[in-house]
């Protein structure tokens, strides 16, 4: 970073100077990085007079997030079918994509049309998916999904992805800054103009918060999803919030209302998806003296049912209002209630993989126990093992190694589960070029960009961190991308980021501030704060919603961001905490903000969540995409909610010489999303 820093008055800490700057370093911004460095290789080959300014990637920590903690039996990546005697093609996945409801027409074709392109650059890079001796990569059946264009490298696919990435990245040169957590987005003329962030490395006398700003021409926003917004969560606990800052400076948001939720392990977070399902562990529950006892069976009308539910819940893992009830067909999603029930009345429940469910072990593994679906499928994968943790062993041993590598031997002991949020569908507002609409040279990609709607294939998160990274790579390498100077608005907000951080630092402010007459916070009463917020919205906004206490938590959270800057912390770590804290308050009020004004608009029960009192399927708001602006001014906090119809799935002009052409003149950049007509933005 040599040749690249500067000070501005006001502002405490150091100012580097960037052509782009990627925040997060998990699939989607190590791809992002790849695709910028190899297109600035390519500048610098073609303009060996020219220098850039360079390229930096921010991450508060190499081996935070949720692509590098998290997976499922068989992690997913979902892309178009490879399979020999696949018959496929990106229009049709594109319309699967469509037809989940609430998404783009453009984007799911977008989306469609970068899976394979994303999908064998992993491949090339080294990430294990199999092939067999012919060079084919089969898939399988995944959720929401019919083609089998499922594909995986096993429990820890996203890891093995983000590693490939990472040495790939390194062998272009690509900077690394860790350990800095990014706490505003900065702003110029209606364009992103860089960031600001906390880092202890950066700590000296005169900047006791560790503030480092950085200037860019461009910011790709790759920092995952919002998971400190819940209590129960399979998003690993490294993993917080990064979606309010650039709320706070005016990217607009997408589908905040839709989030996916399911069984997962407690102690040690993970998706129990696929496998761990399909083995037919016991359903155990137990009281506060633990006794125990097998509840599922008495969520059904007969314990074959129970068996069949369990079973489709591994394919059917995201919890689905269409999947509950009588006359609905599948009813895999009742197994979340009845594991929802149980906890409700104050019992642990566990998944116990060492006995039989009891009407295995009384009538044996027979297709008229467990049904003929689940029994072929046994029969097909070699596991018909006496136990359900044989079976895994059988079907999926690195599934077992798993848990036995994070010291759980699901040979001797059960797995405490719950329903947890696991990702979210909507996010920042992007267009085919992931670009925002209301924020220009700001690119979100990943999880935090608002691609899906009600609901999405299983496995498609993956594709989309490459899909959106590697299109905004490519548009950012297209306009250029120049750090701006430090003008008076840029100045004026480095300057509130010092008052910011003198306002919860005691080594700026006086130690006996106070709020409520309680001293300054330490790091354990801020995390206290969040476990609380997290807790408040799980009994009210999560899988099971409740208009009135959204309303009542949505009213708290507007008061609790008003008092906000009274918080003091103690030392940098609880500074930085409060820092995040502020962040997961502001991404509640635009997420509660845009539950309610679903409501209001008559929304019902849909995607991975039951509305209390609404619990029959909508149907009205497919057709709509619910888009959120947030605006904040003397700490006040205010939403505006609009639906807006999607746009369809594009009928493209492949003919080959209008293609060459429009490709040749780089018309393609300035295409309006959905039609093929030049928006004049760019």
């Amino acid at each position: 970073m040599n040749g690249m820093e500067t000070r501005i008055d006001r502002f405490p800490g150091r100012v580097l100077r960037v052509r782009t700057v990627v925040v997060g370093s998990g699939a989607a911004g190590l791809s992002a990085a790849l695709a910028l460095a190899r297109s600035d290789r390519q500048d610098r080959q073609r303009q060996r007079g020219r220098e850039p300014d360079g390229l930096l990637v921010v991450t508060e920590g190499m081996n935070m997030g949720t692509s590098r903690n998290t997976g499922s039996d068989k992690q997913t990546y979902y892309k178009q079918a490879t399979g020999a005697r696949s018959a496929d093609c990106a229009y049709d996945m594109a319309r699967d994509y469509f037809a989940c409801g609430s998404m783009h027409g453009d984007l799911a074709l977008t989306e469609a049309l970068g899976s394979l392109k994303g999908f064998f650059r992993l491949v090339a890079l080294g990430v294990p998916f199999p092939s067999d001796r012919y060079g084919e990569y089969t898939g399988y059946r995944t959720d929401h999904d019919e083609k089998s264009r499922a594909a995986s490298a096993g429990p820890l696919t996203s890891r093995y992805m983000t590693e490939a990435l990472e040495r790939a990245c390194r062998g272009e040169g690509v900077r690394f800054f860790d350990g800095c957590r990014v706490i505003r987005l900065l702003t110029r003329g209606g364009a992103a103009a860089g960031i600001v962030g906390m880092a202890e490395r950066e700590i000296t006398p005169e900047n006791p918060a560790g503030l480092v700003a950085v200037l860019a021409g461009a910011v790709v926003w790759a920092a995952g999803g919002p998971s400190a917004l819940y209590h129960n969560s399979v998003y690993p606990e490294s993993q917080t919030c990064a979606l309010g800052a650039p709320l706070l400076a005016g990217a607009e948001a997408s589908n905040l209302t839709e989030s996916q939720y399911g069984i997962a392990s407690l102690a040690f977070r993970w998706n129990l998806s696929g496998s761990y399902q399909q083995v037919l562990p016991r359903y155990v529950s137990a009281d506060e003296n633990g006794i125990e006892r097998e509840f599922l069976p008495d969520a059904f009308e007969n314990e074959k049912d129970a068996l069949a539910a369990q079973f489709a819940k591994g394919y059917e893992w995201p919890f689905d209002p269409s999947k509950v009830g009588m006359g609905r067909g599948s009813r895999s999603s009742e197994v979340d209630l009845a594991v929802w029930r149980e906890t409700q009345a104050g019992r642990r429940v566990f998944l116990d993989f060492r006995e039989n469910p009891r009407a295995v072990a009384r009538d044996g593994l027979t297709p008229e126990t467990v049904g003929e679906t689940a029994y072929r499928y046994l029969v097909s994968s070699r596991a018909l093992g006496e136990t359900p943790v044989k079976r895994l062993r059988q079907m999926n041993e690195k599934a077992y190694r798993l848990y036995l590598s994070h010291g759980i031997d699901l040979e001797r002991e059960p797995l405490e589960i719950g329903v947890c949020a696991q990702h979210m569908n909507g996010g920042l507002s992007c267009g085919i070029w992931y670009e925002s609409p209301t924020l220009k040279r700001f690119y979100p990609v990943g999880e935090c960009a608002g691609v899906f709607g009600i609901k999405r294939p299983g496995g498609s998160a993956l594709n989309s961190t490459q899909v959106g990274s590697m299109r905004a790579a490519e548009k950012i390498a297209h306009d250029g991308a120049e750090p701006p100077e430090a003008d008076a608005e840029i100045s004026a907000q480095l300057a509130a980021c010092a008052a910011f951080a003198a306002q919860l630092d005691p080594a700026f402010a006086s130690v006996s501030a106070s709020v409520s007459g309680a001293d300054a916070l330490d790091t354990r009463a801020v995390l206290r704060l969040r476990e609380e917020g997290g807790r408040k919205h799980d009994r009210c906004a999560a899988f099971l919603r409740d208009r009135e206490g959204i309303e009542a938590l949505l009213c708290e959270t507007r008061e609790e961001f008003k008092r906000f800057d009274a918080l003091r912390a103690k030392d940098f770590c609880a500074l930085k905490e409060l820092a995040i804290n502020r962040d997961v308050l502001v991404t509640r009020f635009a997420v509660l903000s845009s539950i309610l004004a679903y409501l209001d608009d008559g929304g019902a029960s849909r995607g991975s969540y039951l509305v209390r009192g609404r619990e029959e399927l909508d149907s009205a708001h497919a057709g709509f995409v619910l888009e959120t602006a947030l605006s904040e001014k003397d700490g006040a906090l205010t939403a505006a909610c609009r639906m807006t119809p999607v746009r369809p799935v594009p009928e493209t002009d492949n003919w080959f010489e209008n293609v060459l052409n429009e490709y040749a003149s780089d018309a393609r950049f300035s295409m309006r999303e959905g039609n093929g007509v030049d928006d004049g933005r760019d």
